[in-house]
């Protein structure tokens, strides 16, 4: 399965505006909890049996409001690639090249479309159609706590089903998987898991799903994200660390009534 990451430059008020819209959290420190999150669902990839796509936003899809003079957003991500992984090793479309651990074989391709839906869709059916990839997976770059186990899980389920979702926080997904191609129209712009398993409906497409992990796109999902991290560290279970690191420096935890508290 090709894995797809699609990922944004880590700019203030682009990444994670809910968290400062609803949170206490600044953009600057939703910035370093992206960065975060995105270095564990990197390295997640890296260590499954997938091969890393990271899909980026180039300066035609940032919005006018997030340009940084001329900062390079493809850099930016880059970058941000590199300190996760350490070296990589690009390959192209043409490249038979796999995923590792040490970030050998990691491809990068830019967004292309005016929407999410339509960016998320162009690159699906692109990958499908065009290079007649086996399965295609989504996978958010808010879910630090996904492992090896989700990604190659669905995988696996997506032999024997035509769409694999991954529910995720408020009905949206985390995963969404793809043997074949179904109608991306708005699909990425309402709540994803039950629209996504309509239009593979209305396709006759086989639907399967996977594990629910929260996002941390919402005030919801981080603090369920920050349950699970403590949980996990208890439990002495890995996964998460650079997200789970980044939340300690902020001091932050999940207080008795549920809500999100600063130490």
């Amino acid at each position: 399965m090709i894995v797809v990451v699609p990922v944004d430059p880590p700019r203030e008020g682009l990444v994670l505006p809910s968290l400062v819209d609803e949170s206490s959290l600044s953009p600057a420190e939703a910035v370093s909890l992206y960065e975060a999150a995105v270095a564990d669902v990197l390295r997640a990839v890296a260590s499954s049996g997938g091969d890393l796509l990271i899909n980026y936003r180039d300066g035609e899809t940032v919005p006018d409001e997030y340009v940084d003079g001329g900062a390079d957003p493809e850099a930016e991500i880059r970058s941000l690639a590199v300190d996760a992984l350490g070296k990589i090793t690009e390959v192209s479309a043409e490249s038979d090249g796999e995923g590792g651990a040490d970030g050998d074989g990691v491809r990068f391709e830019r967004q292309v479309g005016s929407t999410r839906s339509a960016r998320v869709g162009n690159t699906v059916t692109h990958l499908l159609e065009r290079e007649d990839a086996t399965s295609v997976g989504v996978l958010e770059p808010t879910a630090p706590l996904v492992r090896r186990t989700e990604i190659d899980g669905a995988a696996m389920s997506l032999r024997r089903n035509d769409v694999v979702l991954g529910p995720s926080t408020e009905g949206e997904t985390y995963l969404a998987g793809f043997a074949a191609p179904v109608d991306f129209t708005d699909a990425y712009t309402t709540p994803r898991v039950a629209t996504l398993a309509d239009r593979a409906a209305e396709a006759e497409l086989g639907t399967g799903f996977a594990p629910m992990m929260p996002s941390i796109e919402t005030p919801a999902g981080f603090r369920a994200t920050i349950a699970m991290l403590e949980a996990r560290a208890a439990a002495e279970t890995p996964g998460g660390e650079a997200t789970a690191a980044v939340i300690d420096d902020l001091g932050l935890s999940v207080g008795p009534d549920g809500s999100l508290e600063r130490a």
